[in-house]
């Protein structure tokens, strides 16, 4: 169990007879890597899914003698393979992770395979990314295309000079090529000129109407712990969000459900560690941006989704060492932490269940 205080519980997250079938899930870095591994995990519940400078399934084990110690090879893979390899052929093998997820499928610790052929993926890198490199990226396309992926069903974006951020037309936003917090960059002038949520969605679900000018619905805060498992909060905040349209509240039409991952330090209960205790000195001004002017919302409301925003926050104590609240995409929860009984794809699929109550 984390050592993290919790405040009062907040409402349930509603039951809104979501079509579980017609889901899919994005996310930037940490957010993007587990993208890929709930889509794989669940792909059975899945259309699609929108990589932003995330790497392939299993990433973090490419090479899982690489380190003196065995406890260490993880985070090191996770280091120095799937984010910083020092050349591209040092990055991960395609073909040794996609043998490891037909293991994994077949053991029955993921859906079949099979599913993912006929879906959407959306894989972007930016070509000044300083933190996930584009080589890495690469090798996630190639994966999904392993997978039988193919044609107008993928869509790979290298070409942008971006750094490593989900992009947006925020003038608050840091400039295009930034490599630093809040992780979100802004078009130029001349450039793409809509947020990248949107093509996300556009091409996740298709035939999408456009974005609404002004909210119809709210943005619910709702209790996670509920969804914890006996493991334990697993980096989990008290608070979740979701972003409900009038008419899907209203009961007139049965939604879909995006569901949008945050990368690191990107969370609302994002506080720096230092010396593994909370630094509420140096607390970031920006954790409920993600949820509220990435753009999510706006194409959502038009077109009958919910999106459910779950939360990570930083831990660094005796058990765990994720200081800056990055979704387990290495296994610090746990060493099975890519399958369904991982303990962070548990809580998340609990929350698409209640979705569809």
């Amino acid at each position: 169990m984390s050592s993290t205080s919790f405040p009062p519980r907040a409402a349930p997250l509603p039951g809104l007879q979501a079509d579980l079938t017609q889901c899919s899930v994005s996310g930037l870095s940490s957010g993007a890597f587990m993208a890929v591994q709930l889509h794989l995990a669940h792909s059975s519940m899945f259309v699609g899914a929108g990589v932003v400078a995330g790497g392939p399934y299993r990433c973090a084990e490419s090479f899982r003698a690489g380190a003196v110690l065995a406890g260490d090879a993880y985070v090191q893979g996770a280091l120095f393979i799937c984010m910083n390899p020092l050349i591209p052929q040092a990055g991960p093998d395609p073909e040794r992770l996609l043998t490891a997820a037909r293991a994994t499928a077949q053991r029955g610790d993921i859906d079949p395979l099979e599913h993912v052929k006929d879906h959407r993926l959306y894989i972007f890198t930016g070509t000044k990314d300083q933190v996930v490199q584009s080589s890495v990226v690469r090798t996630t396309e190639q994966f999904y295309r392993k997978l039988g992926v193919t044609g107008a069903n993928l869509a790979f974006v290298g070409d942008q000079p971006a750094g490593h951020a989900l992009i947006t037309t925020n003038l608050e936003d840091n400039a295009l090529a930034a490599n630093c917090p809040p992780y979100l960059n802004q078009w130029p002038e001349g450039a793409p000129s809509e947020m990248q949520s949107w093509t996300i969605l556009r091409h996740l679900h298709r035939k999408l109407q456009a974005p609404a000018d002004r909210l119809s619905g709210r943005l619910v805060r709702f209790d996670q712990a509920e969804f914890f498992g006996d493991e334990g909060t697993c980096c989990f905040s008290p608070y979740g969000y979701a972003y409900v349209p009038k008419a899907v509240e209203e009961g007139k039409v049965k939604p879909r459900v995006h569901v949008a991952l945050h990368g690191c330090k990107q969370g609302y209960n994002y506080v720096d560690l230092t010396y593994g205790r909370p630094d509420r000195a140096s607390d970031p001004p920006y954790g409920n941006r993600y949820m509220t002017t990435t753009g999510y919302n706006e194409m959502a409301d038009t077109n009958g989704i919910v999106v459910l925003y779950p939360q990570v926050e930083g831990i660094d104590d005796g058990r765990i060492q994720n200081p800056e609240g990055c979704w387990d995409w290495w296994g610090y929860s746990a060493p099975d932490y890519y399958s369904q009984k991982a303990p962070q794809i548990r809580t998340l699929h609990r929350m698409l269940q209640r979705l569809g109550q």
